[in-house]
């Protein structure tokens, strides 16, 4: 009986400290779970995904997620084939400590791959350095996923300021940057060059001056171009129409928004936000193509005054600081789309709906699938 009574005690003890694990792991994939695009499918979830299971086995740096991620359970196996085929669906979920180095990575790291007797994984950059670890330099798994280094974010914030201003070759390595370097980074996280990205900025700032008013000669010297007709070849190759017929135009300013996910694409018109999405998703591309059929307009990079709101009302939700969003929206599609993501936004802050649930709320329990192609073609993550 004594026997019976120790073993009990010892059991209830294991059971606290796993609640203990169980409740900081929690905390932790509360902030990171949205990354997750396959719990999206099975669940509507509203805000958050939940993490159902985290369990960390007592003396072991080593961590298992009692979690499907598609087809495969969160082992050793799974993360270290993640790790070797630099999958970025799974960034975010653990990091990768190499014995042989001392460092961890993430795991889209481009270094040399380790052999996988020499990895073991942690859900956290803090348990990894706890057990000795340094940071890579190479990903840098400190910072945020996708964050704009320093040296360009400074470049970015000038130009926003002052869309006029060229910076040349010569320009960027006086100040110590690689133009190859600065050429490559746009190329991965915008999809232009920085020459691209400049002159997108100084058509869309053209565009808001000849918008509100501002003579077409004054609107192309304000915007640092040198002659008339250069101004107006790049002007019209870029908006599509000339700068005369800007008034019947429109155009669809896109932002590049970091967040504690990975950095997303913000997109508006004059009327709201149409589209905020991470920029790793496969069907962006798509999204791009539809909006600018929708409302018959080329995106270009820029501000706006509703971009600035949505980072500052998301930075606020991150922070834990927000639950509603005040941002416009404009949700261009079918009636019954606008329905679903109506809907969509009814569902409490923190809870869950399956597409069953979802279709018997807007009283068309047969049409599950619908309801779940129309979930899939909503463009505002996070918000909606």
């Amino acid at each position: 009986m004594i026997v019976c009574m120790v073993i009990r005690l010892l059991q209830s003890a294991k059971n606290v400290r796993r609640m203990s694990i169980l409740t900081q792991a929690h905390m932790r994939a509360r902030l990171c779970a949205t990354r997750w695009p396959s719990l999206k499918r099975p669940l509507i979830e509203k805000k958050i995904n939940y993490l159902s299971n985290f369990r960390l086995p007592a003396r072991c740096a080593s961590f298992y997620i009692e979690r499907k991620k598609g087809d495969d359970v969160m082992t050793h196996d799974v993360m270290y084939r993640a790790l070797v085929e630099k999958d970025s669906s799974y960034e975010g979920i653990f990091f990768a400590a190499i014995k042989t180095t001392g460092i961890f990575c993430r795991p889209t790291c481009s270094a040399r791959k380790p052999k996988k007797e020499n990895v073991e994984f942690f859900p956290t950059p803090t348990e990894a350095i706890l057990h000795g670890y340094r940071p890579c330099k190479m990903c840098s798994p400190l910072d945020k996923p996708g964050e704009t280094p320093r040296a360009i974010q400074t470049i970015l914030d000038e130009l926003n300021d002052t869309p006029a201003l060229h910076f040349r070759d010569d320009t960027l390595r006086k100040r110590g940057i690689d133009p190859a370097m600065l050429r490559r980074w746009f190329k991965k996280h915008h999809g232009i060059t920085f020459h691209s990205y400049q002159r997108m900025l100084r058509i869309n700032a053209a565009y808001r001056k000849i918008k509100d008013g501002a003579r077409v000669t004054d609107a192309a010297f304000d915007s640092g171009y040198a002659s008339l007709s250069g101004f107006t070849d790049t002007y019209k190759t870029t908006v599509g129409v000339p700068p005369s017929h800007t008034r019947t135009q429109a155009v669809i300013t896109m932002m590049r928004i970091e967040t504690p996910l990975g950095p997303m694409a913000a997109c508006v018109v004059d009327e709201g936000l149409c589209m905020l999405e991470f920029t790793d998703r496969r069907m962006l591309e798509t999204q791009f193509r539809i909006l600018t059929t929708r409302f018959r307009a080329q995106v270009l990079q820029g501000t706006h005054p509703v971009l600035e709101r949505a980072s500052r009302e998301l930075a606020e939700y991150f922070e834990g600081r927000r639950r509603a969003f005040t941002i416009p929206l404009v949700l261009p599609g079918s009636e019954f789309q606008k329905r679903v993501w109506s809907e969509l936004q009814q569902i409490p802050y923190g809870t869950t709906r399956s597409y069953k649930e979802q279709a018997e709320a807007l009283g068309v329990p047969h049409a599950v699938r619908a309801v779940a192609n129309a979930n899939g073609m909503n463009r505002i993550a996070i918000i909606i």
